[in-house]
């Protein structure tokens, strides 16, 4: 009987989410909150930025002091996002600073001091014995976006092209293609940024992601240059990691991928969301990741924001628990939570979109929040980060009717 008010319950939700007006409700809801992040992304970021000793303008990660240096990935969220908040100078400027911080062997940044000084592991040099598992992909990003936004030819040129293609072939991997932290090494180096005091070691899933995304790109960028033959590689470059990820971290049981093969295995919510959202994912397991997000929601979200593992669960190695990147809620993966939420439950994901915009307006944008506890105010990426999930589920939504 019981299972029979459920079915019902479900078939009931579903059938008004169906229903024109109802639809069009939510589009509205997520409409409004692009229109904000936008607007609220383009002043941070305006305000975010200092002058670096050449004159380049740097866009660190919070408006006001507090992070000295032009970070890679968050630079990346910002362009991603909200790319008109820059001019074409700055974006140029900015693509220039991260290539010549590439070091020879190819390996880039965790992020460049306004001196000028490149850093290639996170705490300034201080974690890891080599650089980060993300700066290539990163890198890669960051051009790819400003081309797409301004069709400069430059951007296209091999001198830039080939220093990409030098960046992804640095990018630590295993024979399976997946991005590779030796478990061997007591700190080999660190994985993705936002997770960097996460110890992981072994196949890591979200920098095998990033990687994912960023030879799709750059397959884009060599096609569009005439180099079939190395768009063809990246491509199928893309393809095997893809088939890796569901091959080695999936975990069928819960729904959700894993986070790493070796250590800090834990289900990764961060990553399993941006699975689906870069389409690894396949529709079946997409359509799992998007019922446990809607069946764990009281757990995973608070006001919009997303924690990086299940609840109750902290990664195995890492900083304190319920605080920054180990049980703390996080704006950066909303978007993505909120597109695979979105195939199953309409009208929860909008108002995980209206708690989002709701707790921005009241208590600022902040880098994370637990419970009573903000950190890092005017936290820019988390402004613009998820703008591009909200955009694929309006365009999904959009395509249905």
């Amino acid at each position: 009987m019981q299972q029979r008010i459920v079915f019902l319950a479900f078939f009931f939700s579903l059938t008004l989410s169906c229903l024109p007006g109802y639809a069009q409700n939510e589009r509205e809801v997520f409409k409004n909150a692009i229109s904000w992040l936008e607007a609220e992304s383009t002043w941070e970021i305006r305000d975010c930025k200092r002058e670096m000793r050449n004159g380049v303008a740097a866009f660190p990660p919070q408006v006001g002091i507090g992070y000295e240096a032009f970070w890679l990935r968050d630079f990346a969220y910002m362009l991603e996002g909200n790319p008109g908040a820059f001019t074409e100078k700055e974006l140029l400027d900015a693509v220039d600073v991260f290539l010549k911080a590439q070091r020879d062997d190819g390996a880039c940044v965790d992020c460049v001091k306004f001196d000028g000084t490149p850093i290639y592991q996170p705490g300034y040099g201080s974690m890891g014995a080599n650089p980060v598992a993300d700066g290539s992909q990163f890198t890669v990003d960051v051009v790819y976006c400003a081309w797409r936004q301004l069709r400069d030819p430059k951007l296209l040129e091999s001198t830039v092209l080939d220093r990409l293609v030098r960046a992804l072939e640095a990018t630590p991997r295993s024979d399976s293609g997946l991005v590779f932290i030796d478990p061997n090494v007591d700190w080999d180096r660190c994985p993705y940024g936002f997770t960097d005091s996460i110890r992981k070691k072994g196949e890591v899933l979200f920098c095998s992601l990033l990687y994912y995304q960023a030879a799709d790109q750059l397959s884009e960028m060599l096609c569009e240059a005439g180099r079939e033959q190395d768009a063809k590689r990246f491509n199928d470059e893309k393809e095997k990691v893809a088939n890796s990820v569901n091959q080695t971290f999936w975990d069928e049981e819960t729904g959700l991928y894993r986070g790493a093969t070796v250590q800090c295995r834990e289900h990764d919510v961060w990553g399993s969301a941006f699975a689906v959202f870069l389409g690894v994912a396949p529709e079946d397991k997409a359509l799992k990741i998007a019922s446990y997000f809607r069946d764990h929601y009281s757990e995973l979200t608070q006001q919009g924001q997303v924690r990086g593992t299940p609840g109750g669960v902290y990664w195995e190695i890492g900083c304190a628990r319920d605080v920054y990147q180990n049980g703390a809620f996080w704006g950066t993966p909303s978007g993505w939570f909120i597109d695979a939420l979105s195939r199953i439950d309409l009208p929860l994901a909008a108002q995980m979109t209206s708690e989002l915009i709701r707790d921005y307006r009241v208590n600022g944008v902040n880098e994370w929040i637990f419970g009573e506890t903000r950190n890092m105010p005017q936290y820019v990426a988390n402004a613009a980060a998820p703008i591009v999930g909200l955009r694929k589920t309006l365009e999904r939504l959009e395509k249905q009717n």
